[in-house]
């Protein structure tokens, strides 16, 4: 449910307020009043308005001094002002707009002119706050992806440092060569993801469509997770049907969601667990399931987690960027498909559901 917009109106005349308020009813705007400027900076905090309605005339504190000293402080400065006043003199309007006022309206008030007032600064107040939630989450996750991508970079340096030194045993020399090889399919994966992504998102990427037999797929994806999920004692079970249908696919994108999909069911699952990934034919369409028994994914989380730069945090407290699952999203929404997530109906767990 969207969270209701909130007008301050400062005017030391109770009765102007309730014609406001009047006004302005059927807009469902949360509203407060305070009858004088010292305490309309006093409750900017805890009110935090989008925007306020300010009356220029008024005892001990203008609307002008209250404009400017919300216009100086830094946390305020982005609450739009509208001065209401009953001032006609041009040299006193401007006056208010030099004080940082962003709109004016006159006395006695028009209803239909301040509802147009209020909802333009309103508009630009939401706009502003959008901006800024963006910006802050892509400081977060540029943040996140250099410590992804500085992850492996830095097991790559570290292991070709080994390399160099003299006597190495041929185990070590071949564990140090394998690493470095996996750190650099880490990183490559990373990579193709952030171009993969970019590319559906400007409408560049053309899907290469062909006849794909996904039990095989999904087979062929289960082994390459088999010594992973061995090495923390996690079973992967495959349940397809016993009949195959081939489907008109980009096989190279399915393959590369269903790959970040076992990547964290493998990731989040607890030891001594199971990972089912379950095929179902219908009569134009399927649907792969992917069934772990990791943390529950919480119902607040499921509105988030397949949103571009959504941060969350492993089971481990360790931040991390959502990239991979807003990538499954995008790449099944490009077949015309559907991703979603439900709680695993055994207990614990996640079951991630895509429909095409």
């Amino acid at each position: 449910m969207p969270k209701k917009q909130v007008i301050l109106i400062v005017d030391d005349d109770p009765n102007n307020f309730d014609v406001i308020e009047g006004l302005l009813y059927k807009y469902d705007y949360k509203l407060f009043y305070t009858s004088s400027g010292k305490s309309a900076l006093a409750q900017i905090d805890s009110i935090k308005p989008d925007l306020i309605l300010l009356d220029v005339m008024m005892p001990e504190m203008n609307g002008m001094e209250v404009c400017q000293i919300v216009k100086e402080k830094k946390e305020w400065q982005c609450i739009p002002i509208i001065m209401v006043t009953a001032l006609n003199d041009k040299n006193d309007l401007a006056q208010c707009l030099e004080m940082g006022a962003d709109d004016f309206i006159s006395k006695p008030v028009n209803g239909i002119e301040l509802a147009a007032r209020v909802q333009s600064m309103l508009r630009i107040k939401s706009q502003y706050d959008s901006l800024q939630e963006m910006l802050k989450l892509r400081e977060e996750m540029t943040s996140i992806i250099v410590h992804d991508l500085r992850n492996p970079l830095t097991n790559i340096i570290l292991c070709a440092g080994i390399l160099k030194m003299p006597n190495l045993s041929q185990e070590v020399y071949r564990q140090k060569l394998e690493e470095i090889n996996n750190s650099g399919d880490v990183l490559n994966n990373q990579i193709d993801t952030l171009l993969q992504m970019a590319k559906i998102q400007s409408g560049k990427m053309v899907l290469a469509y062909k006849e794909t037999n996904l039990s095989e797929l999904l087979n062929i994806e289960l082994k390459s997770f088999h010594n992973i999920a061995k090495a923390n004692n996690i079973n992967l079970i495959l349940k397809v049907p016993d009949t195959t249908k081939y489907f008109f696919l980009d096989s190279q994108l399915i393959r590369r969601v269903i790959q970040n999909l076992l990547s964290n069911a493998v990731k989040f699952s607890s030891e001594n667990s199971n990972i089912i990934c379950e095929l179902n034919y219908f009569d134009h369409s399927f649907e792969i399931k992917i069934i772990d028994s990791g943390k529950t994914i919480s119902d607040q989380q499921k509105e988030f987690i397949f949103k571009k730069y959504q941060i969350g945090e492993s089971v481990k407290g360790v931040k991390q960027i959502g990239l991979g699952l807003s990538f499954c999203k995008m790449a099944i929404e490009a077949h015309n498909g559907t991703i979603r997530v439900e709680n695993n109906p055994e207990g614990r767990g996640n079951v991630f559901i895509i429909s095409i």
